[in-house]
């Protein structure tokens, strides 16, 4: 029989192994725990003094052990779902715009059903988009085309690679052990907080892209979606290089940094809402700091401490995103005389600081005038209110002391800044909305209340965040289609997902839909 173990709780420092505490907990023999699979691990640190790694696994057990059901901690562990891939029957190949996760898994599966997919991405291949990032992080020079924004992988191939979402169910785990076929560490498949690191994420962006050529999927790197036109039931698509393709299927992965393409977009008739989305700040804590903060002396033991928290302020919240251990604060511009900042670390996790978007939601209202595109407008006025203070690719700044008493640091202290252009200490109010700031100041003590130490006065806060996610949404129908037929808005820049993962399942969900409508035509 197949079952499922929960709450299996050792202390972190016990020489007791996972065999052991199961065949005390459930007197299960060890002999009997071959085949043994992790399926969650996580750590409990609400009591510093004893602190716990929390497991739940599954195995198979021969029938005499069916009397463990009784247990509450114990359930049984049905069979997974096998992806199926039936054929394409569609007349044309479909198109996908955008090979960031939703792109990517879409191709992927649709590759996989035989529709040999062709791939149109504005940027680069992994490999020479990595050397446009290094450029751009040492001498300034951004390539508007291919930058941490725009390449194969995506936004998040500069990231942290998490892997958590809030999207459950079977395309989840489907997604996770993609990630772990083609290159991810095999922790991804069970961590409470898995990540890949952006270093392995490079090498999982390009076995995905391998794979889906090895199936017949064409790729265009370097190559900017410009227009449609409907023609005869089907759609031609033209680029930037004069290349035209004609499908009934156009998904658009565009990512939410492709401005210029949704506006194009929204002049050519496909209808649009205004969302809310957040903006803010990089908060930068030295990492140690954060391990004490979070596992007391356990923390020496640990891997690096993340955190998480959130501060409700009426209708606004502020809230930690996308925290990076043993990080570095990125420069993540898209766009010349723009400053926008992100979070990467490696799979190691090893440098000094740790950093995480602080944010603060905004609301349509806060900027709605008449046009769903004018959070897109809002966005790029305080990233180039940014860039103006300095006048250069220097970031904006603050330590949180001086912060919190309205004044501006003169150096830095404890905590040194890792974003690679240099930090510009100001008054952030230049480049955020009153709002914001206000928002900010409050919300950092009420943190610290939770998060001892998350107010250290030496604490760097970079901004601008502005582009955790969209703030449109391009409208679509239960079919996942657009006022137009045939095209396809999904994933983080079609304001569909929030992350890796969910927008990931977002582009799985929509090819899954136009094979299974391929099949009926």
């Amino acid at each position: 029989m197949k079952i499922k173990l929960s709450n299996i709780r050792i202390p972190v420092g016990s020489k007791d192994g996972l065999e052991i505490a199961i065949n005390r907990q459930f007197g299960i023999q060890v002999e009997d725990l071959r085949g043994l699979r992790i399926l969650r691990q996580a750590i409990d640190a609400r009591k510093k003094n004893r602190v716990i790694f929390d497991y739940q696994v599954g195995l198979t057990l021969p029938d005499r052990y069916k009397y463990l059901l009784s247990d509450a901690n114990v359930t049984e562990w049905p069979e997974k779902p096998v992806m199926e891939y039936p054929a394409w029957q569609g007349e044309h190949r479909p198109v996908v715009v955008g090979f960031g996760p939703a792109g990517m898994f879409a191709a992927l599966y649709l590759a996989r059903c035989q529709a040999r997919p062709i791939v149109i991405e504005r940027g680069a291949r992994i490999e020479e988009r990595k050397r446009a990032v290094e450029i751009f992080l040492h001498d300034k020079k951004l390539d508007p085309n291919c930058n941490v924004q725009f390449g194969e992988g995506g936004a998040g191939t500069f990231s942290d690679g998490k892997l958590n979402t809030n999207v459950h169910g079977e395309y989840n785990r489907f997604v996770l052990e993609e990630f772990y076929k083609h290159g991810a560490d095999e922790d991804v498949l069970y961590m409470q907080n898995p990540h890949v690191g952006t270093d392995y994420l490079e090498r999982v962006v390009r076995n995905i892209r391998l794979e889906i050529e090895s199936l017949g999927g064409e790729f265009h790197f370097n190559t900017t979606f410009t227009d449609f036109q409907q023609s005869n039931g089907a759609l031609l698509v033209t680029c930037n290089t004069g290349e035209r393709f004609l499908t009934r299927h156009l998904l658009l992965g565009l990512g939410h940094s492709a401005r210029d393409t949704i506006r194009h977009l929204y002049d050519r008739g496909l209808a649009m809402e205004a969302k809310a989305f957040s903006m803010g700040v990089r908060i930068e804590h030295q990492q140690r700091r954060v391990n004490r903060m979070q596992y007391g002396e356990a923390a020496r033991i640990l891997p690096p401490a993340s955190y998480k928290g959130v501060v409700h302020l009426g209708d606004r919240g502020v809230y930690t995103f996308c925290m990076c251990p043993g990080g570095t604060v990125m420069a993540s511009a898209s766009e010349e005389g723009t400053i926008v900042t992100n979070g990467m670390s490696e799979r190691s996790r090893d440098k000094a600081n740790a950093n995480s978007a602080l944010l603060v939601s905004v609301h349509p209202d806060d900027y709605l005038k008449g046009s769903p595109l004018d959070g897109l407008d809002y966005q790029e006025r305080y990233e180039r209110a940014a860039f103006g203070i300095a006048g250069d690719y220097r970031a904006p700044g603050n330590l949180v002391g001086e912060f919190l008493a309205g004044k501006i640091a003169d150096r830095y202290r404890s905590v040194k800044p890792s974003y690679p252009h240099g930090v510009f200490f100001c008054d952030l109010g230049r480049c955020l909305p009153d709002y914001v700031v206000d928002a900010l100041r409050q919300a950092i003590p009420q943190l610290d209340r939770k998060l001892k130490g998350f107010a250290d006065p030496d604490a760097v806060l970079t901004g601008v965040e502005t582009r955790s996610s969209s703030p449109v949404r391009i409208l679509r129908g239960e079919n996942r289609q657009c006022g137009i037929p045939g095209i396809y808005p999904m994933g983080e820049g079609a304001g569909y997902a929030g992350g890796i993962v969910s927008a990931a399942i977002d582009g799985l969900k929509t090819a899954v839909s136009i094979v299974s409508m391929s099949e009926i035509q």
